[in-house]
């Protein structure tokens, strides 16, 4: 059921809360934005049905899983038309190599986030994404050299 409603300050000290922590206990939410445990579950069901809140994950630290590559590359296709775009959003939304996807303006056409175990990984991955793909005319690869900050909160006004 869609919210018709926009965000009170309550669910932004609720989203504040989960973003951080999404298996925080729901008295503990309630207690730290003055409200009942009930009142809290209701509003997160809302938020959740609304497509506010989109999905509860865990973040993995990559060095754990021994995934040591995490490349910020820029995709520039040979076009911009509608299918050559949908084609390679399609692609890259696929590639579970690929952490981050966005479609940009500024002379690139995207911008990716890929994480990969090694460096032989990684090039078998930019062979099968960009080297033989016909719609990119060209890439350009730029690897981290440590992970200062990463996440996917957003900051709440």
């Amino acid at each position: 059921m869609p919210r018709k409603a926009p965000l009170d300050s309550f669910d932004r000290a609720i989203l504040r809360i989960v973003q951080r922590d999404a298996k925080a206990p729901q008295r503990q939410i309630a207690e730290a934005v003055n409200l009942s445990a009930a009142a809290v579950q209701r509003r997160i069901a809302a938020m959740e049905a609304a497509g506010i809140i989109e999905r509860n994950v865990a973040i993995v630290d990559a060095r754990a899983v021994a995934m040591s590559i995490t490349a910020i590359v820029e995709v520039t296709l040979i076009n911009e038309r509608t299918h050559t775009v949908d084609h390679a959003k399609a692609l890259f939304e696929a590639a579970p190599e690929v952490q981050q996807c966005y479609y940009v303006t500024g002379g690139i056409s995207f911008v990716l986030v890929i994480v990969s175990a090694d460096m032989a990984t990684y090039e078998a991955t930019t062979r099968r994404l960009f080297s033989t793909n016909e719609s990119v005319a060209s890439f350009r690869s730029l690897i981290a050299l440590d992970r200062v900050k990463t996440g996917a909160e957003i900051e709440i006004p």
